[in-house]
Parts: C-alpha cells; sequence; structure tokens
C-alpha cells in the first residue's frame, strides 16, 4: 500500500501539496514535522507535514520526498489549529502563515551546485563559457550557481548551464543548507598526556625557552586552581597573550582546544521582591481576578503612569508559580527594551524576548525553549511575531497598549491583528487575555460596554501624582505677532528653559522623520519626485541626501531645480532632523538626543538612547510616535508637541482617535515621579473639539462622538471592513481590472462597496495601486462575504489580462 503526505509549503498558493512516502517514513513522520520536498523543476522548499494519509493525489504523479529535518514536531497541534484561524480569517494561505510564523532559520534554502560528469570527454563540443566552466570544474569538485556568474562574468548563466545538460557535460545536485547555527564557546584544556605530575616538569623544560608561551602555560595552571573550564579568552586576557601564541601551543600537542554550546539568551543577575500594590492597584487587581471568573478576556482601562505594569507582574506571578506560561505582547520593540529591565528583576531567567531586532539564531533558541517548555522561556515578551511561537501549556496572554496600529501586520501576508489574534490563541490555550491601556482602541472599549469582555478603570497615578496640566498655544497668533523662533513658539521656549533650570528633562514630539518633507523650487514651484513613488522625496540634513521613505530610493541633495535650472531651493515642512538642529543652537550649553528610525537602526539602537536619557545624560530628546507608548522616564517634566495639526489633518476614518490616543500617551510621559509634569501642544486650531478632549483627558467624551460619526457613515465597530488593494506597473491594466472587480462586488454588496478609489500616495516602487473597500454590517454573515469575494478573486484571476495584477485583501483593515 503507497503512503502519502500533504505538505504546507512556504508559498501563497491556498492549496497544500502531496508526496510519496514509504511505510517505515509513515511510521515515523508526525503532523508538525519538517520535511525537504522538490516543488517545481528543481527547487528544494521546507514543508511542513500536514496530513498523513494513503490517498494519491488526482491528476499528477506525486514525488518523493527529499529527506526528513526533524526527529520530532517544531509545531504543535494548538499552534496548527491557530493557523487554521488566521489563515480562514484573514484570507490567506496556510503557506503565509507557514513563512511568518517560523524564524528563517527553520525554513532551509536550497542552494543548487554543478557537478562534472566524470565520463565526458567530447570538450570539442562545448563554447569558451562552457569550456571555462568545465575547466573550472577539474579544479574544485562543485560549483554553485554564484561562482559560475563570478567565473563568467555575467548574471545569466541558466542558458549555458541547460546546454552543457544537454551534451550530459555537468550534473545538478541540490544542497541544503542548515541556517542555523549554535553558539559555540571556545573552551582550552591541558593535553591528556601532560596530566600527571612527572611530566609537568618536562613540559615546563620544553616552553622555558619560549617566553610567551611559558607565561601562557603558568597562567593557565593559576586559572585551573578555580576548577571551573578555562574560556580561550579569559586566558589571553589574564596571560596579556594572543591566539598565536596558544595556537602554537595547541600545534605542540600541549592544549586541547574544546567548545561547549551555550544558550544566546541569558541572564545573570539577582532579582529583587516585588513592589506592594498601592490601595487603588490592590482594587483594580482583585476586579480584574473577580472578573476573569467569568469572562475570557478583561479591559483594564488605567490613565497613563497609574502602574499597570505593577498589576500585570501580580498576573504573571500567579500564572508562572501555577506552572503556566505567560505571552507579554507590546506594540513597539523601544518598549521592550524598558520593559525587560523591570521584568528581570521580578522573573530573571524565567523570561525570553522575542522580536525582530533578534538575530535570527537567538529566535532559533527561543523557540526550541518555549516548544521544550524550560524553565528560561516561562514568560515570554515580545512583539506581534511572539503569537507565533509553539507554547504548550499557555496560562495568560498580555497585550499592553492594545489600540496601537503596530499590533497590525498590513504587508506580507497574513494581514492579522496580533490582538485579535491572541484573544483566539487564548481560547485555543484556555487561558485569560488582559488587554490594557490608557486610551482603549475604540473597537475594544465597545466589546467592553457590550459585556464580551471584563472591564476594569484604574484613574488615579501611582503615589497620586496629578496628571499633567495641559497647555494649548496658538501657533496662528504667535506667528501673526512674530513670537515664533524657527519652529517654536516663545511660550514652548520659556517651557524648556524652566525646566532645564530646575534640572529637568524634556521630550519634544514631531512625528516626521527627517529634516523636511518637501523641497521647493521658489522660482517654478516643483519639488523633486521619486522615480518610482508618487511622493515627494524627503531631505536629511545629515548626509545631504534625498530620500524616499517608502522605497528607499536615495539622491544627493541636488543645487538648483532640475526643471528650472534655479538655485533657489527651499525646504517646506519639518522632522525630527531639524528640531535637533534648531535645539543644539537654541540651546548649546545642554546635550540634544533623537530618537527615530533613523537613530535606532541597530539591534541595541533603542537601548543605547533609552539608557542614556534614563542616566539623564540627554536633556532634550526628539522623536516621533516610538516616545509615545508607555516609556517610564522619572525626571521628566516637560512634554511638547510641536504640530498637532499634521495628525488631525489626515485622510483617514480613525485619523481623530488616533490623534486623541497618541496626544494622550505622549502627554503621559510628563511628571511620572512626584512632581505635576506639563504638557504643551502648539496648534493652529486650539479650540479643535479633539484638542479640548485631549486638554482634559476626556475619553468618554471623544468615544461618544466617534461612535456617532462611525454610525452615520458605516464604519467599525458598527461595520465590518475588507480592503482590496490591486497593484500593477501597466496603469491602464491595474485601472481596468480595478473597474472589473468594483463592478462585480457591486452586483453583489451594493451600496456597502467603495472604490475603487486612487489613494493618496498612488505609486510605491513603480506599481500603481488602487484600493475597493467592502463594508459588512453587523448581520450580514461574514463567512459568506467572504467566499463571494474569494469567487469573484477567482474568476479574477482566470482572465487572462488580469492575471498579472497582484491584488491583496486585508480583513479589519484598521
Amino acid at each position: 500500500m503507497s503512503h502519502f503526505i500533504n505538505v504546507i509549503l512556504p508559498i501563497p498558493l491556498q492549496k497544500e501539496f502531496t508526496y510519496k512516502i514509504t511505510a517505515a517514513e509513515a511510521d515515523y513522520l508526525q503532523r508538525g514535522m519538517r520535511v525537504a520536498v522538490e516543488f517545481g523543476k528543481s527547487k528544494v522548499y521546507t514543508a511542513l507535514v500536514y496530513k498523513i494519509h494513503e490517498n494519491a493525489p488526482e491528476g499528477y504523479e506525486a514525488k518523493d520526498i527529499h529527506q526528513i529535518l526533524d526527529e520530532k514536531p517544531i509545531v504543535t497541534e494548538t499552534q496548527l489549529k491557530h493557523w487554521e484561524w488566521i489563515a480562514s480569517y484573514y484570507m490567506c494561505s496556510l503557506g503565509d502563515v507557514f513563512r511568518a510564523a517560523l524564524p528563517s532559520a527553520f525554513l532551509l534554502e536550497s542552494e543548487t551546485e554543478i557537478l562534472l560528469v566524470p565520463e565526458f570527454l567530447e570538450e570539442d563540443s562545448l563554447s569558451d563559457d562552457e569550456f571555462l566552466i568545465v575547466e573550472a570544474l577539474q579544479h574544485q569538485a562543485r560549483l554553485s550557481i554564484h561562482q559560475i556568474m563570478a567565473i563568467l562574468g555575467k548574471k545569466n548563466v541558466f542558458p549555458t548551464i541547460k546546454k552543457m545538460l544537454g551534451k550530459k557535460a555537468i550534473s545538478i545536485k541540490e544542497q541544503i543548507y542548515e541556517q542555523y547555527k549554535p553558539k559555540l564557546i571556545k573552551y582550552i584544556q591541558l593535553a591528556e598526556v601532560w596530566n600527571s605530575d612527572e611530566k609537568l616538569t618536562e613540559l615546563l623544560t620544553l616552553v622555558n625557552r619560549a617566553k610567551k608561551q611559558r607565561e601562557a602555560v603558568l597562567t593557565f595552571f593559576q586559572l585551573k586552581s578555580t576548577k571551573k573550564p578555562i574560556k580561550v579568552s579569559d586566558l589571553q586576557e589574564a596571560a596579556n597573550t594572543s591566539a598565536s601564541v596558544l595556537k602554537s601551543l595547541v600545534d605542540k600537542g600541549i592544549f586541547e582546544y574544546y567548545f561547549i554550546q551555550k544558550d544566546r539568551v541569558e541572564f545573570a543577575g539577582e532579582t529583587s521582591e516585588m513592589k506592594e500594590l498601592s490601595e487603588h492597584q490592590q482594587v483594580a487587581y482583585k476586579s480584574i481576578k473577580e472578573s476573569f471568573e467569568t469572562k475570557q478576556t478583561v479591559l483594564l482601562k488605567g490613565i497613563t503612569s497609574s502602574g499597570k505594569t505593577e498589576i500585570y507582574v501580580k498576573f504573571i506571578n500567579e500564572v508562572l508559580e501555577s506552572g503556566k506560561q505567560v505571552l507579554y505582547l507590546l506594540p513597539e520593540i523601544a518598549l521592550t527594551t524598558q520593559l525587560i529591565e523591570r521584568l528581570q528583576y521580578y522573573f530573571g531567567a524565567n523570561l525570553s524576548v522575542f522580536h525582530s531586532k533578534y538575530s535570527m539564531n537567538e529566535r532559533v533558541e527561543v523557540w526550541n525553549n518555549v516548544l521544550n517548555n524550560k524553565g528560561k522561556a516561562q514568560l515570554i515578551i515580545g512583539a506581534r511575531s511572539s503569537l507565533f511561537l509553539p507554547f504548550s501549556n499557555l496560562g495568560l496572554i498580555i497585550v499592553d497598549e492594545e489600540h496601537e496600529t503596530s499590533f497590525k501586520q498590513f504587508d506580507p501576508a497574513p494581514r492579522y491583528h496580533a490582538r485579535d489574534a491572541a484573544i483566539v490563541l487564548s481560547n485555543i490555550h484556555k487561558a485569560k487575555t488582559l488587554l490594557g491601556s490608557a486610551t482603549p482602541s475604540i473597537e475594544s472599549f465597545t466589546n467592553a460596554q457590550q459585556g464580551k469582555y471584563g472591564y476594569v478603570e484604574l484613574n488615579r497615578r501611582f503615589g497620586n501624582v496629578l496628571l499633567p496640566e495641559i497647555e494649548l498655544v496658538d501657533i496662528k497668533e504667535k506667528y501673526r505677532k512674530k513670537r515664533m523662533n524657527g519652529h517654536f513658539s516663545d511660550r514652548l521656549l520659556e517651557m524648556i528653559q524652566d525646566a532645564l533650570n530646575e534640572k529637568e528633562q524634556v521630550i519634544l514630539f514631531q512625528n516626521r522623520r527627517g529634516f523636511a518633507p518637501v523641497v521647493e523650487c521658489q522660482t517654478c514651484g516643483v519639488s523633486p519626485q521619486c522615480p518610482q513613488c508618487d511622493v515627494s522625496l524627503t531631505f536629511h540634513s545629515y548626509k545631504k541626501e534625498l530620500r524616499c521613505h517608502y522605497c528607499g530610493y536615495r539622491q544627493a541633495m541636488p543645487h538648483n531645480c532640475g526643471a528650472c535650472g534655479s538655485n533657489e531651493l527651499n525646504t517646506k515642512g519639518f522632522g525630527t532632523e531639524q528640531i535637533e538642529l534648531e535645539l543644539q543652537e537654541l540651546f548649546p550649553n545642554y546635550k540634544i538626543g533623537r530618537m527615530d528610525l533613523d537613530t535606532t537602526r541597530g539591534k541595541y539602537g533603542y537601548q543605547k538612547i533609552i539608557g542614556q536619557f534614563q542616566a539623564q545624560e540627554i536633556d532634550i530628546l526628539v522623536g516621533t510616535q516610538m516616545l509615545s507608548k508607555g516609556l517610564d522616564f522619572a525626571n521628566v517634566s516637560l512634554v511638547g508637541i510641536l504640530n498637532a495639526d499634521n495628525m488631525l489633518n489626515f485622510p483617514d476614518f480613525r485619523a481623530h482617535e488616533r490623534s486623541y490616543q497618541l496626544m494622550v500617551q505622549v502627554s503621559g510621559r510628563a511628571g511620572r515621579a512626584q512632581k505635576r509634569g506639563k504638557v504643551a501642544i502648539q496648534t493652529f486650531n486650539p479650540y479643535h473639539q479633539i484638542l479640548q478632549q485631549v486638554s482634559t483627558s476626556n475619553y468618554n467624551e471623544m468615544y461618544k462622538e466617534q461612535m456617532e460619526e462611525r454610525w452615520q457613515y458605516h464604519y467599525p465597530p458598527y461595520y465590518r471592513l475588507i480592503k482590496i488593494t490591486l497593484r500593477h506597473k501597466d496603469f491602464n491594466r491595474v485601472e481596468e481590472g480595478a473597474n472589473w472587480f468594483g463592478k462585480s462586488l457591486t452586483n453583489i454588496f451594493k451600496d456597502n462597496v467603495l472604490g475603487p478609489t486612487t489613494p493618496a500616495i498612488s505609486k510605491i516602487r513603480n506599481y500603481y495601486i488602487r484600493h475597493i473597500i467592502v463594508k459588512i454590517p453587523q448581520k450580514q454573515s461574514l463567512v459568506h462575504t467572504k467566499s463571494n469575494i474569494i469567487r469573484i478573486k477567482n474568476a479574477f484571476q482566470s482572465v487572462n489580462q488580469f492575471r498579472s495584477i497582484r491584488l491583496n485583501i486585508d480583513v479589519d483593515n484598521y
């Protein structure tokens, strides 16, 4: 009887693929193991075993698998269940989820290798290029495609290889490379021969003439007295010697090297007792505990600096003591930096971190530790991707700052929302979910109001510190009265100076990086545009270059206008870089820091800036929205928002909600210790309702107003949204395709279809973009809606001229 397996491949195709296996392999394999399979003509992929059965595929001959890569499953049954939900709900393939979930080291890469056929003798029939390859193969047993490209000095070598295969001069082999490399620490020991006392005198005589070698040997014996393994690096340092001296001792057979595998994620430090909760925190803690008895998910709405983290710590401690795992989700990598330090004081070696700034090898180690339920992986802190870890015994998921848009994955698929996916994951594990925020998302607050979630409020700051005093500065009036210095009003400068005089720190918020978003010719008004996107280039003063923030294109700052030749170029608008330079001129005796995407690129980028600010080495910190989320600095007494209107006037139905959240969160960084902080918000329109609500921290009024608008214009939470994006390099083709798709949707969903529309940025990386939005009323079946959209999508992709259009579907696009 034949045996087969269905596998998931890490490619965006909706179906599984069937491969043939032997009876022995069928007994050995389990769901969740990896196998290497050949797909297409010669490409080898890492696939995941999904189903083992005895039904031969129809319509094609099943290939054999290449090799089995695991001894036991690396993906658990509960994970697969969660993946199936993500693929079904967010309308993507299991392959998309597979690629997103596994660290890339698990997705082994294949590298094609070329070998010479030993029996080949007809060298006369070869062309010059072919002869060069054969000659190289006579010196080297095998060559990769990249090496052949280098030998021939050209990129397109496949036609040449194809001809040589036809002449039977070469053969092809797919070599699979495991990408994960364990961290090995190099140690040194005395060779077995010299271990007896009689031999020691002989040994010292042997090295007597070589002064440095003798020094190294004597230092080795000193270190050996500690009875601990001796690292090569430690011996080098203690003996003040070089690697070459130790190598010559190894070559002489005196020393031997050996390696010990070590985890990259280690904690070496002291843990401390947990803080006592304040009276108000204790009340909130008890209320959450009571809510968990009847509800699986609870929303904690606690004002900024109310001490939500201490409440989380108490719950984490309880769950860890019961022997279960905890997942702590954060929206921003910058936040993990500060939180890791805080939580390590309490939970020490039980804590592991998982996010994209960690190296591939570190992520593999965390994955394996979670899979094996190791002690060091009982509490996981991470960004949204940590949802995919192989938990076996999950007891609690905490989603901090649950309102944050960073929890939504926009590209590539799966386009999931980590908060919603976390709630489903905890359901599968029969665990609890605790959502926390000072400014909850309208969806979560609505679910709490309707009784779907438990709801607890915490309205007092820790230590009863008052909320900051918020002042709206009318810069329209300031410009009129000529009281602006660069982008700073006289009032803001006065407040900054007061804070600095008191030896306090200042945070300034400007949600745009770079120096200036637009460079404009004063003669003809033309701005340099990105050749690949429909946006003007942003000027970065530090490198004197123009950059596109969408595709990464860059060019040197021109000296004159490309359209009219005029050398009068002016910048419009301002970003964090310009603010930093202005501050350096205004406050030359103080240290200015900047925190944005440009300054936090490295693994320790965030850590470095946050550490300097915490140590009060930086007096004024300028930054983008990274600064707004949950960071805790005791000495900050003033927060300045330089231009509130940018956020409010954004073409998005969530602009007002997001502006409120962002401004309240940024304001919350002020006055977190004993003294009441101050916030200055510069605006051209101080009477805007959102700014008034921010100044009084009136969340309920903002919520009520937004809900009325959403009801009127059919937006979430009353309606669900599915956004369909079409992309193509040919303008006419994408236009035609979008119209066809839009009409097909309108025939079924009538007035609940918006579009096709051209977005504000209609071209990115040379692809023209069109959007269509489908609104789904509460009574309409989501399952039927999705199946109709998939039916139209399949019909669309079967039309010849539309097949090359890239089509993405984004469910719950917010």
